[in-house]
């Protein structure tokens, strides 16, 4: 490449203004030079053409471009001299090679090279939403949407980090501004504009994907316990009676509210299969036994799936299916037939089981059908989440799962639907990409796929708060796509509407307080009042310093306590299941609270806690009723009351390396740490999650 084709090395910050003409590349250069007080490389072409113009009428030639290209390159270099920080440049090589191609079918090879091997922090793509203006050297404006196409995909071919830009003149230098600002402070942290781009493109605060780096170096905080919680001590208790009316409590005032299921679905049953395939894997049917691989892996789960495979309700459809792919199947041997019943079930051309959402896999048998999780949330929606004859259910799916969604909803609809008199309205959000999280490895060390792009993982199930806060109800209920079960459903009902009425009944209580101090209505002698409340409904004690306050602070500290979202969240007995439970914690300002806690969230390593941790009487079975508006009928900002310090570190594994992901703080522990709790024992009916496949062989998800 010609010397006068180079760009001179510089640590200035150098962005390129792309795109078709009249796309408003020069009023942004303008724009961005003047608000960062620095230099803008203006379009060398357009006075070297307009000359040409003034002087004989000549219009541009395909022998123009190369002496375009030295001028380009030369005004480059020399405003980079007086440049300070950031450089923007109206116009650049990689234009001037794209207008080559298109209007002479051909770009001189060195013009080529150099375009390829100018090197700019970042491209700003000029859109063309704005309007195309008439000059002497201008074009036509028909196409636009042609040759906007041809410049974008030109930066996608050549590998190039770019960002479009749409919107009015305003608009632009608003986001261009912010973008540079957070590219330049990714530079100042060493990443590079390709993985600067790939953040941005994700909806990610570059400051957010620092806090995570920040995380996996520091690790995340552990719970500080007091205690478990347990009966009289933060949970309550009811008897049958207590729960009857706490449920007629709900019956009579629920038409006054907008009610909705929401349910989180999105993942695939992988963990639900992941003893079957991992025998898949690992076993041989030339060379051993299946019997002698669960005593070599001392698989006890695959030994309970063959002893009860006939329960199953997939059982018959897998069987048959096996009868027509190997016609001498009853001739096979036991072991092969188990192999080929576990193979098929899982087999992408086949059942494809593991790599299907949990909602639409068969769970339970009934007489006349069966019936997947999807129709078993239907059914209980009519039973307890409606008003006024309309029920509102919304699922959490993967972007790639909606449409079976879809499909399975249509197939039980009407069938629910009809007897039942009440009408379904189902929605759907998925996780927001914004929430993922980076991939690093166990030196805390980005790490990057076979095209040096980042990985992301989803943000854990604490992202869905940013769809909570997206519904618009008075109501909420939350429950697991997996924690369903067969028949039942009248008991499921009355403690799922006992909760809601335990909400409901409470948060008047809230509501009428909140409405007393606006009205200025609170005296000295109702503060003892609204302690004594807050100690008895939501376990919430007053620091030592509270008597010291004026009244008026008093007032301001009372309405702040009571002015959160409140939760009724219900707990069955700890019977060793893995997972969260209910905790008295302390935080680090000294105040205690009512959280639900996660085993990892735990120090296994401190005695004490350890010690807690055993002690737990009660489980978290994911069972909510919550109420997310206030006294004055607004939603709250959900995101307002999440504890940010509360995440997790996962390890996982990539190409068999260990890797390291941050999830968010999970949707019922630290996005709702800041809410107003309530903890209610319930019977273990209430929770039959299907954590693997075998879960489906107790007692709750088989025909009675």
């Amino acid at each position: 490449m010609e010397k006068d084709l180079r760009q001179q090395k510089t640590t200035i910050i150098k962005i390129a203004l792309f795109g078709p003409e009249s796309t408003g590349k020069t009023t942004l250069a303008k724009q961005l030079a003047e608000y960062y007080e620095t230099e803008w490389v203006p379009e060398f072409a357009r006075d070297y053409l307009q000359e040409k113009w003034e002087e004989n009428k000549h219009i541009c030639v395909a022998d123009d471009m190369m002496p375009i290209a030295y001028g380009q390159t030369a005004l480059e270099n020399k405003k980079l001299e007086t440049a300070n920080k950031y450089l923007f440049c109206d116009t650049n090589l990689m234009v001037t090679k794209v207008f080559s191609e298109m209007y002479y079918g051909f770009c001189d090879p060195l013009l080529n090279e150099a375009a390829l091997k100018h090197e700019y922090d970042l491209f700003f793509l000029t859109d063309i939403d704005v309007p195309w203006e008439k000059d002497d050297i201008r074009d036509t404006p028909n196409g636009r949407e042609t040759v906007f196409s041809v410049f974008k995909q030109t930066l996608i071919d050549t590998k190039k980090p770019f960002i479009t830009l749409s919107g009015d003149k305003e608009c632009r230098l608003k986001k261009a501004v912010s973008i540079i600002n957070d590219l330049a402070f990714a530079k100042e942290n060493d990443f590079s504009s390709e993985d600067f781009v790939q953040i941005y493109n994700r909806g990610i605060s570059f400051k957010t994907v620092l806090k995570q780096l920040e995380s996996f170096k520091k690790g995340i905080s552990k719970s500080n316990l007091i205690r478990p919680a347990t009966i009289n001590d933060g949970i309550l208790s009811f008897s049958e009676n207590e729960f009857q009316e706490k449920a007629l409590i709900f019956d009579e005032l629920k038409d006054k509210f907008k009610i909705k299921k929401f349910v989180p679905a999105s993942g695939a049953a992988t963990r639900m299969y992941k003893f079957l395939t991992a025998f898949l894997n690992d076993f041989d049917i030339t060379k051993e036994t299946i019997n002698a691989y669960i005593n070599r892996k001392n698989d006890k789960e695959l030994a309970i799936f063959i002893v009860g495979m006939e329960k199953f309700p997939f059982f018959k459809e897998v069987d048959q299916k096996l009868r027509e792919v190997y016609p001498d199947f009853e001739n096979l041997e036991r072991d092969y037939k188990n192999y080929y019943f576990i193979k098929l079930l899982l087999s992408p051309d086949h059942f494809n089981s593991a790599n299907k959402p949990k909602a639409v896999l068969p769970f339970h048998l009934y007489k006349t059908h069966i019936a997947n999780p999807i129709e078993e949330h239907l059914n209980e929606c009519v039973h307890y989440a409606s008003s006024n004859n309309v029920s509102n259910l919304h699922f959490t799916v993967s972007e790639i799962h909606q449409d079976l969604f879809e499909k399975a909803v249509l197939e039980v609809k009407d069938k629910v639907e009809k007897p039942s008199g009440i009408k379904i309205n189902i929605g759907y959000s998925y996780q927001n990409k914004s929430t993922d999280s980076v991939t690093v490895d166990l030196n805390n060390k980005l790490v990057k796929d076979i095209n040096s792009n980042l990985i992301f993982r989803p943000g854990g199930h604490g992202a869905l708060i940013e769809n909570l806060n997206n519904l618009d109800s008075d109501l909420i209920f939350i429950k697991n796509i997996d924690n369903v079960i067969q028949n039942h459903i009248d008991e499921i009902t009355l403690y799922k509407k006992a909760l809601a009425g335990v909400l409901l009944e409470t948060q008047e209580k809230v509501f009428n307080y909140l409405k007393l101090i606006d009205k200025g209505e609170l005296k000295e002698n109702n503060i003892l009042k609204i302690i004594n409340f807050l100690q008895r409904e939501f376990n919430i004690e007053m620091t030592s310093d509270f008597n010291k306050f004026t009244f008026e602070n008093k007032i301001n500290r009372l309405k702040e306590l009571l002015y959160k979202p409140i939760r009724v969240c219900g707990m069955v007995k700890n019977e060793g299941e893995p997972g969260g439970g209910p905790f008295w914690v302390v935080n680090k300002k000294g105040v205690k609270s009512l959280q639900i806690v996660e085993t990892s969230q735990v120090d296994r390593e401190d005695n004490k806690q350890e010690k807690i941790l055993a002690e737990a009487t009660h489980f978290n079975p994911v069972d909510l009723v919550c109420g997310i508006k206030d006294y004055k009928n607004e939603k709250f900002d959900l995101l307002q009351y999440v504890d940010q310090e509360t995440g997790f570190i996962v390890e996982k594994s990539l190409d068999g390396k260990p890797v390291k992901n941050y999830e968010l703080p999970g949707l019922w522990n630290g996005s709702m740490a800041n809410w107003l709790t309530v903890f209610v024992a319930v019977p273990l009916i209430t929770f039959n999650p299907v954590k693997t496949v075998n879960d489906l062989l107790k007692a709750a998800h088989q025909p009675q």
